[in-house]
């Protein structure tokens, strides 16, 4: 019998297996568990894997220890079916060489997707399938397809699969081919000439949940363990089995302990929470009532008289300014008043405009029937959202959405004259100062390195779209600078201009640094465009110009945008001066709204290298403001002359400081969990890009979280 043959017929067997027991989809359930394993992924067991998911959109970090192995896990639930896992493990002892040498630890990196094919049903279980470490060395590299069932009310849960690779190693009773079993060096490229080949075993398990806090677990395990226990004796596998327990103290945090393959103690600990949630409690302050007009209501000439005009404007202007809005310019014509406002407050757009409608609703003569607010960034407006006044006093105590029906959304270009005639805020001056903390890992002697210090940030907005800001910092402790970063094309023929891979070079002594020192110009230079230009010290590592255009309908789910920068490589002190290092670079980008909280993006162009490549994001994002995505970049920069990791890919994760304090603030932190730096597929990072900040202000993004009208 073939390879292909006898692969084929086991999975064949395999799927109508499967499909014989579905009976109907009448019971269908999505199997949801709290609980992850050792590997961190979503199941109910201990070491091996489950059909269980993690309830949607929950982000999860779990660390478990057992046999000289530390594995720090990061889980996304990211659709209610598919999940996502980023694991960074420490082997103590694991005689693998890195970089030419052994290290007393090893380090590694690995990704899992898994996705649940088959849901629950009343006779049926719950099927999924899983690649482990399919992005990386292939230390862990396993698949798997597994049936979990639930009885008992869903309490007593049997796991019963088929795994490769680790998963295959022990007990195995066929096989699907020859499966390559090589570490790879450079590792961070798709294992696909493995996926499902080699030798087949079976696992299982049963888990069973005694209170609403405790679970008890045993499985029967396929993992041989042969890199731990063959090639570098960390512990001793005397036993195919695992018992364990789980202790849930609350919602986000559990408590896992084990006994192991006969021989090891084990330990996880869970933390959790879920994005899609609320946050804690809000304590901004609480919005203005509507004034409804009494239907008797005189408006006294108001509208013939410059100075009531102005009264009227000056009071609205007042009480927005009480509501944390700062209104930079106010018209009020016939039965129509239009009104330009800054965002410095609140987090979700929509709030901001529900509180600046309700405040026109109090300070407004009752003649006063539409109400335009106008958003500005940077200064220069970018959309309108037109409310009619009886809808308002109407659908105040009414869901969110009927008063979103009534609402129209228009360029804010459209009143480009009210806010050139406006210098109301201008010129203004804002600065902070404070602590900050930048973190670096996956340095093969030291995981994580940390440096803190002191930082100070100023800006001045001298006229509407002129800005000029900079950031001055200096380092008090940290180990930062002593990162291990050897060339990473040592072994490469060809590497490309080190363009990033020397980042700990700017890290070095105690002396305050320029971070960035820029004068920028936002621009409306046509219907749907916004422009930005940027020069000055753009960022730690380069100086230079930087231009943009975006081209983005208020109404529409697609954007595109072009960007070109010139730019020349700082000297590592972080002052005035250069190196002798220029590069033009350049993209050329497609950003879409595909719906349900998913969002795209599509880079084309040249990198900080000289090289030609494409980097594509997929970011899934809440009404809330919390946002969980990753990217990749690959270049023709190849593989080996990138040096480990292959290519640019990381994670990044947006969190809404007013999610986590319940005080309003536009502020966010984003964290960026990057594979390796290195010199292909490098971006400029430059402050004031367009599109995140103008998509906000628009109607796909606003109608998401409109709920917050009313707030």
């Amino acid at each position: 019998m073939t390879e292909n043959s006898l692969k084929r017929r086991l999975l064949n067997g395999l799927a109508c297996g499967l499909i014989a027991l579905v009976p109907a989809p009448l019971f269908a359930q999505s199997l949801v568990t709290t609980s992850t394993n050792t590997y961190g992924t979503p199941g109910g067991l201990i070491d091996m894997p489950t059909a269980e998911v993690a309830p949607d959109a929950e982000l999860s970090t779990t660390i478990a220890h057992f046999g000289g192995t530390t594995r720090t896990t990061l889980t996304f639930q990211i659709t209610p079916r598919l999940s996502g896992s980023f694991r960074y493990s420490a082997l103590k002892g694991l005689q693998v060489p890195v970089r030419g040498q052994i290290y007393p630890t090893y380090y590694d990196r690995s990704f899992d997707l898994s996705y649940q094919v088959l849901r629950e049903g009343q006779y049926n279980p719950a099927v999924k399938v899983g690649l482990r470490d399919m992005i990386g060395t292939g230390l862990y590299g396993a698949e798997y397809i597994t049936a979990t069932k639930g009885f008992m009310d869903g309490r007593l849960r049997v796991t019963g699969g088929l795994g490769w690779g680790r998963l295959g190693s022990f007990n195995s009773f066929s096989s699907t081919g020859t499966r390559p079993t090589a570490l790879l060096g450079t590792g961070g490229v798709p294992t696909y000439d493995r996926w499902f080949r080699g030798p087949v075993a079976a696992f299982g398990g049963i888990s069973y949940q005694a209170t609403d806090k405790l679970k008890f677990m045993v499985e029967y395990s396929s993992d041989a363990y042969p890199d731990e226990t063959v090639t570098s004796n960390m512990f001793q596998r005397k036993s195919p089995w695992n018992v364990g327990l789980t202790y849930d103290f609350n919602r986000s945090t559990s408590l896992s302990a084990y006994y192991m393959y006969g021989s090891e103690l084990g330990v996880a600990l869970k933390f959790a929470l879920n994005p899609r949630s609320s946050g804690p409690g809000s304590v901004e302050q609480a919005p203005l009532p509507v004034a409804v007009r009494r239907a008797s209501a005189a408006d006294l000439g108001w509208a013939s008289d410059p100075a009531k005009q102005q009264t009227a404007a000056n009071g609205l202007s007042t009480l927005l300014a009480s509501q944390g809005v700062e209104a930079e310019a106010v018209r009020l014509t016939g039965s129509t008043a239009q009104v330009v406002v800054r965002n410095e407050t609140y987090g979700n757009t929509p709030q901001l405009v529900g509180r600046t409608a309700r405040a026109m609703t109090r300070t407004l003569p009752a003649s006063v029937e539409t109400f335009v607010v106008t958003q500005t960034y940077k200064g220069v407006p970018v959309s309108s959202v037109r409310l009619k006044r009886s809808d308002i006093e109407a659908l105040e105590n009414s869901d969110a959405n009927a008063i979103l029906a009534r609402a129209e959304f228009t360029d804010g270009l459209e009143n480009r004259a009210l806010y050139q005639d406006s210098q109301a805020g201008y010129p203004r001056f804002d600065w902070s100062f404070g602590p900050y903390a930048k973190l670096g890992v996956f340095d093969p002697v030291n995981p994580a390195r940390l440096d803190i210090g002191l930082k100070l940030d100023a800006s001045y907005n001298f006229a509407p779209g002129w800005v000029a800001e900079g950031s001055v910092s200096s380092r008090l402790v940290g180990n930062l600078s002593n990162i291990n970063t050897l060339p990473p094309n040592f072994a490469s023929p060809n590497p490309p201009p080190v363009v990033r891979s020397d980042f700990k070079q700017y890290n070095q002594g105690h002396r305050p640094g320029i971070d960035y020192l820029t004068l920028a110009k936002y621009g409306r230079p046509g219907s749907n465009l916004y422009s930005r230009v940027t020069m000055g010290y753009l960022e730690p590592m380069y100086a230079g110009v930087s231009g943009e255009l975006l081209w983005k309908p208020v109404d529409s789910r697609l954007a595109l945008g072009v960007e070109a920068n010139y730019v020349a490589k700082r000297d590592y002190d972080r002052l005035f001066g250069v190196q002798n290092y220029d590069v033009l670079t350049g993209h050329v980008s497609a950003y879409y709204d595909f719906g349900n909280g998913f969002h795209g993006q599509l880079d084309v162009g040249r990198y900080l290298a000289g090289d030609y490549g494409a980097t594509v994001s997929l970011d899934r994002e809440f009404a809330n403001g919390w946002r969980v995505g990753a990217y990749a970049t690959k270049t023709n920069v190849s593989a080996q002359n990138f040096g480990e990791g292959s290519f640019d890919k990381g994670i990044r994760i947006t969190v809404p400081l007013d999610w986590a304090t319940g005080q309003s603030s536009t502020r966010k932190q984003n964290i960026e969990v990057q594979s390796l730096t290195r010199d292909g597929g490098a971006r400029l990072n430059v402050n004031g890009r367009l599109y995140d900040r103008i998509r906000e202000t628009h109607q796909p993004d606003m109608a998401k979280s409109w709920g917050k009208f009313w707030r």
